[in-house]
Protein backbone atom coordinates (compact mmCIF):
# COMPACT_ATOMS: atom_id res chain seq x y z
CA UNK A 1 0.00 0.00 0.00
CA UNK A 2 1.10 3.34 -0.91
CA UNK A 3 0.27 6.84 0.85
CA UNK A 4 0.78 10.34 -0.33
CA UNK A 5 3.02 12.60 1.62
CA UNK A 6 1.10 16.12 2.79
CA UNK A 7 2.32 19.29 4.05
CA UNK A 8 0.96 21.00 6.78
CA UNK A 9 -0.92 22.78 4.39
CA UNK A 10 -2.56 20.15 3.23
CA UNK A 11 -1.25 19.58 0.10
CA UNK A 12 0.07 16.32 -1.42
CA UNK A 13 4.07 16.98 -2.30
CA UNK A 14 4.26 14.31 -4.90
CA UNK A 15 6.08 12.03 -2.68
CA UNK A 16 4.72 8.79 -1.63
CA UNK A 17 5.62 5.98 1.17
CA UNK A 18 5.03 2.35 0.41
CA UNK A 19 3.86 0.80 3.71
CA UNK A 20 5.90 -2.05 4.86
CA UNK A 21 3.35 -5.40 4.66
CA UNK A 22 4.88 -6.98 7.45
CA UNK A 23 3.87 -3.87 9.57
CA UNK A 24 0.80 -2.75 8.14
CA UNK A 25 -0.74 -5.68 7.08
CA UNK A 26 -0.45 -8.53 9.32
CA UNK A 27 -3.61 -10.10 9.71
CA UNK A 28 -4.84 -8.73 13.09
CA UNK A 29 -5.53 -10.65 16.05
CA UNK A 30 -8.26 -9.09 18.41
CA UNK A 31 -7.22 -10.81 21.69
CA UNK A 32 -4.05 -9.75 21.92
CA UNK A 33 -5.21 -6.13 21.00
CA UNK A 34 -8.09 -6.99 24.00
CA UNK A 35 -4.94 -8.06 26.39
CA UNK A 36 -2.53 -5.03 25.80
CA UNK A 37 -5.11 -2.84 25.99
CA UNK A 38 -6.48 -4.33 29.86
CA UNK A 39 -2.21 -4.47 30.22
CA UNK A 40 -1.92 -0.78 29.76
CA UNK A 41 -5.44 0.41 31.44
CA UNK A 42 -4.38 -2.20 34.61
CA UNK A 43 -0.73 -0.60 34.51
CA UNK A 44 -2.90 3.28 34.82
CA UNK A 45 -4.33 2.28 38.53
CA UNK A 46 -3.03 3.36 41.46
CA UNK A 47 -4.74 0.32 43.59
CA UNK A 48 -4.50 2.77 46.53
CA UNK A 49 -8.16 2.06 47.28
CA UNK A 50 -9.04 1.52 51.12
CA UNK A 51 -11.60 0.86 53.27
CA UNK A 52 -11.66 -0.23 57.18
CA UNK A 53 -12.72 -3.34 58.19
CA UNK A 54 -14.02 -4.22 61.76
CA UNK A 55 -10.55 -4.79 63.11
CA UNK A 56 -9.96 -1.49 62.52
CA UNK A 57 -12.47 0.74 63.45
CA UNK A 58 -12.07 2.87 66.66
CA UNK A 59 -14.58 2.47 68.92
CA UNK A 60 -15.85 0.85 71.91
CA UNK A 61 -16.02 -2.81 72.48
CA UNK A 62 -18.84 -2.99 75.26
CA UNK A 63 -21.53 -5.32 74.65
CA UNK A 64 -24.39 -3.11 73.25
CA UNK A 65 -27.16 -4.78 75.11
CA UNK A 66 -27.69 -8.34 77.20
CA UNK A 67 -27.72 -11.78 74.89
CA UNK A 68 -30.65 -12.79 75.33
CA UNK A 69 -34.27 -11.14 75.97
CA UNK A 70 -34.29 -8.49 73.74
CA UNK A 71 -36.19 -10.34 71.12
CA UNK A 72 -33.51 -8.84 68.25
CA UNK A 73 -30.47 -10.17 67.02
CA UNK A 74 -27.24 -10.91 68.85
CA UNK A 75 -24.55 -7.51 69.23
CA UNK A 76 -21.44 -7.87 70.99
CA UNK A 77 -19.79 -4.72 69.24
CA UNK A 78 -20.53 -1.17 67.55
CA UNK A 79 -17.50 -2.33 65.30
CA UNK A 80 -20.17 -4.59 63.40
CA UNK A 81 -20.57 -4.02 60.19
CA UNK A 82 -24.39 -4.37 60.73
CA UNK A 83 -24.29 -0.71 62.82
CA UNK A 84 -23.59 2.76 60.96
CA UNK A 85 -19.79 3.79 61.43
CA UNK A 86 -18.89 0.11 61.59
CA UNK A 87 -16.20 -2.04 59.41
CA UNK A 88 -16.59 -2.66 56.30
CA UNK A 89 -17.49 -6.29 54.95
CA UNK A 90 -14.67 -7.15 52.56
CA UNK A 91 -13.82 -3.96 51.62
CA UNK A 92 -11.11 -3.17 49.15
CA UNK A 93 -7.64 -3.41 49.71
CA UNK A 94 -4.42 -1.72 48.34
CA UNK A 95 -3.05 -4.16 45.67
CA UNK A 96 -0.92 -3.88 42.17
CA UNK A 97 -3.34 -4.56 39.20
CA UNK A 98 -0.37 -4.82 36.69
CA UNK A 99 -0.05 -8.60 35.38
CA UNK A 100 2.67 -10.02 32.95
CA UNK A 101 2.39 -10.02 29.36
CA UNK A 102 4.75 -11.97 26.61
CA UNK A 103 6.96 -9.22 24.38
CA UNK A 104 5.94 -10.90 21.48
CA UNK A 105 1.97 -10.55 22.48
CA UNK A 106 2.27 -7.32 22.48
CA UNK A 107 4.52 -6.64 19.52
CA UNK A 108 1.66 -8.81 17.52
CA UNK A 109 -0.93 -6.56 19.09
CA UNK A 110 0.93 -3.35 18.20
CA UNK A 111 1.06 -4.77 14.42
CA UNK A 112 -2.42 -6.03 14.38
CA UNK A 113 -3.65 -2.19 15.94
CA UNK A 114 -1.66 -0.78 12.93
CA UNK A 115 -2.72 -3.06 10.03
CA UNK A 116 -6.47 -2.25 11.26
CA UNK A 117 -5.64 1.49 10.54
CA UNK A 118 -4.35 0.74 7.04
CA UNK A 119 -6.82 -1.31 6.22
CA UNK A 120 -9.70 1.33 7.41
CA UNK A 121 -7.58 4.24 5.89
CA UNK A 122 -7.12 6.29 8.99
CA UNK A 123 -3.50 6.64 8.60
CA UNK A 124 -1.60 10.04 7.34
CA UNK A 125 1.94 10.55 6.42
CA UNK A 126 2.91 14.28 7.29
CA UNK A 127 5.96 15.61 5.52
CA UNK A 128 8.49 16.88 9.06
CA UNK A 129 7.89 20.45 10.06
CA UNK A 130 9.13 22.32 12.83
CA UNK A 131 8.21 24.86 14.96
CA UNK A 132 9.65 27.62 16.29
CA UNK A 133 7.92 28.90 18.89
CA UNK A 134 4.63 27.07 20.78
CA UNK A 135 1.58 28.21 18.87
CA UNK A 136 -1.79 25.88 19.25
CA UNK A 137 -3.63 28.19 16.40
CA UNK A 138 -0.80 26.99 14.39
CA UNK A 139 -0.95 23.68 15.19
CA UNK A 140 -4.86 23.68 15.01
CA UNK A 141 -4.49 25.10 11.81
CA UNK A 142 -2.85 22.22 10.55
CA UNK A 143 -5.56 19.73 11.63
CA UNK A 144 -7.69 21.84 10.05
CA UNK A 145 -6.03 21.50 6.55
CA UNK A 146 -5.93 17.70 6.73
CA UNK A 147 -9.15 17.72 7.76
CA UNK A 148 -9.07 15.92 11.15
CA UNK A 149 -9.90 18.56 13.12
CA UNK A 150 -12.97 16.88 14.43
CA UNK A 151 -11.17 13.71 14.74
CA UNK A 152 -9.89 12.01 17.32
CA UNK A 153 -5.80 11.81 16.72
CA UNK A 154 -2.84 10.89 17.39
CA UNK A 155 0.29 12.12 15.72
CA UNK A 156 3.39 9.87 15.56
CA UNK A 157 7.02 11.73 15.53
CA UNK A 158 10.65 10.27 15.46
CA UNK A 159 11.89 12.04 18.10
CA UNK A 160 10.61 14.50 20.92
CA UNK A 161 10.34 18.04 19.93
CA UNK A 162 9.10 20.69 23.01
CA UNK A 163 7.41 23.26 20.53
CA UNK A 164 5.62 20.90 18.42
CA UNK A 165 4.00 19.39 22.33
CA UNK A 166 3.47 22.47 23.72
CA UNK A 167 1.53 23.64 20.85
CA UNK A 168 -0.88 20.82 21.15
CA UNK A 169 -1.71 19.73 24.39
CA UNK A 170 -4.82 22.00 24.85
CA UNK A 171 -6.20 20.54 22.25
CA UNK A 172 -8.95 17.89 23.48
CA UNK A 173 -8.82 15.34 20.91
CA UNK A 174 -5.60 15.63 19.73
CA UNK A 175 -1.82 13.92 21.17
CA UNK A 176 1.25 13.65 20.40
CA UNK A 177 3.63 10.76 20.93
CA UNK A 178 7.11 9.78 19.93
CA UNK A 179 7.51 6.03 18.52
CA UNK A 180 9.20 4.83 22.06
CA UNK A 181 5.94 5.75 23.16
CA UNK A 182 3.64 4.53 20.47
CA UNK A 183 2.00 1.72 22.14
CA UNK A 184 -1.68 -0.20 21.21
CA UNK A 185 -3.93 1.39 23.22
CA UNK A 186 -2.95 4.81 22.01
CA UNK A 187 -3.34 3.66 18.23
CA UNK A 188 -6.81 1.98 19.23
CA UNK A 189 -7.71 5.33 20.86
CA UNK A 190 -7.60 7.16 17.83
CA UNK A 191 -9.31 7.42 14.84
CA UNK A 192 -6.88 9.00 12.88
CA UNK A 193 -2.85 8.13 12.60
CA UNK A 194 -0.63 11.19 11.71
CA UNK A 195 3.41 9.62 11.22
CA UNK A 196 5.64 12.44 10.56
CA UNK A 197 7.61 11.14 7.37
CA UNK A 198 10.59 10.53 9.21
CA UNK A 199 8.82 8.75 12.18
CA UNK A 200 7.09 6.26 9.15
CA UNK A 201 10.90 5.66 7.71
CA UNK A 202 12.41 4.87 11.06
CA UNK A 203 9.44 2.88 12.01
CA UNK A 204 9.55 0.66 9.25
CA UNK A 205 13.49 0.15 9.30
CA UNK A 206 13.60 -1.17 12.75
CA UNK A 207 10.98 -3.41 12.59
Amino acid sequence: MELAVYNKEGQDTGRKVSLDDSIFGVEPNDHAIYLDVKQYLANQRQGTHKAKERWEIARSTRKIKRQKGTGGARAGSLKSPVFVGGGRIFGPLPRDYSFKLNKKVKQLARLSALSYKAKNQEIIILEDFQMETPKTKEFAEIQKNLQIADKKSLFVFAEPNKQIYLSSRNLPKTKTVTLSGLNTYSIVDAKCLVFSESSINVLQQNS
